[in-house]
């Protein structure tokens, strides 16, 4: 295992995920319930099948598209999901 790939995948994904709407929805829904590791248990399963959903997606893609491309293509979804977020849109 590449610890320097783990570590950089760890680090933005946690920083990323911090505030984000999905933590708020785990907030809100752990919450209401008494059953806290029920919302636990669920959110980890989720986000475990998008990362790798994630990562299978980013490995055929790789196949056919440059790295680099695939970075631009990613930068620019971040951007107009963003706009559209401000313009309440999304």
């Amino acid at each position: 295992m590449d610890w320097k790939v783990f570590g950089t995948a760890f680090i933005t994904l946690f920083l990323a995920e911090l505030g984000d709407k999905t933590q708020l929805a785990v907030i809100t829904m752990s919450a209401k319930t008494d059953s806290k590791i029920a919302v636990f248990v669920g959110a980890s399963v989720a986000l475990v099948l998008v990362s790798l959903l994630g990562v299978l997606v980013g490995s055929v893609l790789s196949q056919y598209v440059p790295t680099e491309w695939l970075q631009r293509i990613v930068a620019v979804a971040f951007i107009v999901i963003g706009v559209l977020m401000l313009f309440g849109k999304l």
